[in-house]
């Protein structure tokens, strides 16, 4: 993995295929190629690092062609060097681009090394264009030396086929990984992710698992797992070509952050009236769901666990039903006992993340009640899959550590609660109360964003560190967390986050001076015991970063440092709220240690393998 552009035109592609990968490099890869067809050749170039590098050596040896493919890599076997970047060359006539994971690959590379074939790299993908190759001699159907290879895989993927034989030709087979069809005038395209193709086209087929496609410049022909020819449906995407772009923010993560007051906004929008929210938000039959609804069990990876974990204080507290939560790639491996009633949910930023993924194709074997995706990205395999979906309509989000989709899948699971309580006797006053806080929102976090110019100072005690410590308790346990995981993301400075209760059965033994901790201290029931916490942190000599509610009482002395949230704030509404800083913390101290923040090392945006 990690992103793929493909096209087939008359004019030169070249500068198509550069603007998509740029356009997909927040998605976090290590190196990018590109394989042009022109007069019955095959030119490949290939580059470790950014895009750049790879637009530096097409500069030094220019190429030009209308058919052609590219790829940005994110290494998953064999280093990250050229000889294991994409495209990978079965001899001079079939080029490969490849998302995902092959799972037999050493069983057919040594079928293939029986057959002939020398290998050059150590990736599972070189496989698979040796596999077409080998398919090829005996066929003159290039669809059908795909269909043949595809029928050999174990694993995921989206793969991109071009050969010298076939010109104005791709191919395309996905199982597991996303890829998209964009279809032009006299020319289409092919990529990972819609957003590669906006300046080119706005309209798109996406294909089903088990598809292979035949995209041709002035046609596009789809086969399902059957053989079978199909039709899917072109949908018109309502992303602006220049969704992807800074403006005058320094980095994608800091816009981000910014943007979070109309993202929450957005996500709201036509889904609460007059008090109430809208149970037709969710899908359709969504009222019958909902009513059948006893217990909800919620899937997720990283920033989309986080959110779940709030949610679980949210519906048991207001519910009064169970709700368990659990990592996608646990979730797998176990055999989970499904009690009636159970909604299973799915929360993810891309709609595409493999282990989530997978999790819900096991979930639809088993008997809950329906399965609702809170996602970002309309078109994605799990809304498509899902029976409900909620989008939460953050904009596309290109910083690789998430921000503006955590606050607002917080929010969509808030609007979830609140539609479950109200069959679970919610009364219609309260169900006011709380719409009403979340209303309140936007306002409050563009209050809260006030605060960036004093975290900027704060950051400098954070610039020279090695290690951080996060506390939270009940509800902000899992806001601490996250707090955690962007520091540790973007800074890359080792922190961790405990309920605060739990600092005296171990993490006080690596409290000294040099290990800042940052606990979140709103005003509700637990403030007391926080407090009585943090005196722990100090009576070992810890220092005490403390974000707290401007009702709440510390004592300014040595060693704590307060920072006052700018708006009181009610209890539905601190799990977001108190998010901001944090946020602002890890992105502050990022810019003073001089790390690529957008893209992180060794991370990716959109994991779509195992």
């Amino acid at each position: 993995m990690c992103g793929i552009v493909g096209a087939v035109a008359e004019r030169n592609v070249v500068p198509i295929l550069m603007e998509g990968l740029r356009r997909l490099e927040y998605r976090g890869y290590d190196s990018a190629g590109m394989a042009i067809l022109a007069d019955g050749n095959i030119s490949r170039i290939r580059r470790v690092g950014k895009v750049v590098q790879l637009q530096k050596a097409l500069e030094e040896t220019p190429t030009s062609g209308g058919t052609g493919i590219s790829h940005t890599r994110w290494a998953t076997h064999g280093a990250p060097n050229e000889d294991n970047a994409h495209p990978h060359m079965s001899g001079s006539k079939t080029s490969v681009v490849h998302n995902g994971i092959i799972e037999n690959h050493e069983e057919l590379r040594e079928d293939l090394k029986k057959n002939g074939y020398e290998f050059t790299s150590d990736t599972d993908t070189e496989v698979v264009a040796h596999r077409v190759d080998l398919h090829r001699k005996k066929s003159d159907d290039i669809v059908e030396a795909v269909r043949k290879t595809v029928a050999e895989l174990e694993g995921a993927y989206a793969l991109v086929v071009m050969s010298a034989d076939d010109p104005e030709k791709l191919v395309l087979a996905r199982q597991g990984c996303p890829v998209v069809i964009g279809l032009g005038i006299d020319e289409n395209f092919v990529a990972s992710d819609v957003a590669a193709l906006l300046p080119v086209t706005r309209k798109f087929q996406f294909l089903d698992e088990g598809d292979v496609a035949l995209v041709e410049r002035n046609n596009v022909t789809i086969w399902d797992e059957n053989g079978n020819v199909v039709d899917r449906a072109v949908k018109e995407s309502e992303l602006s070509s220049d969704a992807t772009e800074r403006g005058n923010f320094r980095h994608f993560m800091q816009k981000e952050i910014h943007e979070q007051p109309e993202a929450v906004a957005r996500t709201l929008s036509e889904r609460i009236l007059n008090g109430k929210v809208l149970d037709a938000a969710f899908g359709p039959n969504a009222n019958e769901v909902l009513d059948k609804t006893k217990s909800v069990h919620i899937i997720a990876c990283g920033t989309s666990y986080h959110a779940g974990l709030v949610a679980r204080y949210w519906i048991e507290q207001m519910c009064r039903i169970p709700c368990m939560v659990e990592i996608a790639s646990e979730y797998r491996y176990r055999s989970p006992v499904v009690s009636d009633g159970t909604l299973f949910v799915t929360i993810s930023q891309s709609g595409e993340t493999a282990d989530t993924l997978a999790a819900l194709h096991t979930a639809k074997k088993l008997g809950y009640v329906a399965t609702l995706t809170i996602c970002n990205v309309p078109e994605s395999s799990m809304v498509r899959e899902s029976e409900l979906a909620m989008m939460t309509n953050a904009g596309p989000e290109i910083g690789v550590a998430s921000t503006k989709a955590f606050t607002t899948q917080l929010t969509v699971l808030a609007l979830l609660t609140i539609a479950i309580a109200r069959r679970m006797g919610l009364e219609e006053k309260q169900e006011r109360a709380l719409v009403t806080q979340l209303a309140d929102l936007p306002g409050l976090i563009q209050q809260t964003l006030v605060m960036d110019s004093s975290i900027e100072l704060l950051a400098k005690h954070f610039a020279d560190k090695h290690h951080a410590l996060f506390l939270g308790r009940g509800v902000q346990n899992p806001v601490a967390m996250e707090g955690a995981l962007k520091l540790k993301e973007i800074s890359y400075i080792h922190a961790e986050a405990y309920a605060a209760g739990e600092l005296k059965h171990g993490p006080l033994a690596l409290v000294d001076e040099d290990m800042p901790v940052v606990a979140v201290a709103p005003d509700d029931e637990l403030f007391k015991k926080l407090k009585s916490n943090l005196q722990e942190v100090r009576a070992r000599g810890g220092e005490l970063y403390v974000f707290a509610d401007p009702r709440v009482q510390f004592g300014e002395r040595q060693g704590i440092h307060t920072v006052r949230m700018p708006a009181l704030i009610q209890d539905f509404q601190a799990p977001i709220l108190y998010t901001i800083p944090l946020q602002l913390l890890a992105y502050h101290v990022a810019v003073l240690k001089g790390t690529d923040i957008d893209q992180p090392r060794n991370l990716a945006k959109s994991v779509t393998v195992e």
